[in-house]
């Protein structure tokens, strides 16, 4: 089962290499998310686009700090 919570607190704690490592072996569409939001943090627009794109939605013109609570919003509903 994927904690994606805890993915989300150790990026938004600024640990981008455990999080990536813990999300980069999952292919559903919200850890596609996370994964395209931490290519962003890591200012790699081309591979974060590859990840959106892959999850299916496009990169929104959001802040960074909008895209973390826009994901927390989404594990918490439940909803991807």
């Amino acid at each position: 089962m994927i904690d994606y919570v805890q993915i989300l607190n150790l990026a938004r704690d600024n640990h981008w290499d455990e999080a990536h490592r813990l999300v980069q072996p999952h292919s559903d569409r919200l850890s596609c998310q996370i994964h395209a939001y931490l290519h962003r943090v890591e200012g790699d627009d081309w591979n974060a686009d590859y990840w959106y794109a892959k999850a299916g939605v496009p990169r929104l013109a959001n802040s960074l700090e909008q895209e973390l609570a826009r994901l927390y919003t989404l594990v918490r509903s439940g909803d991807d």
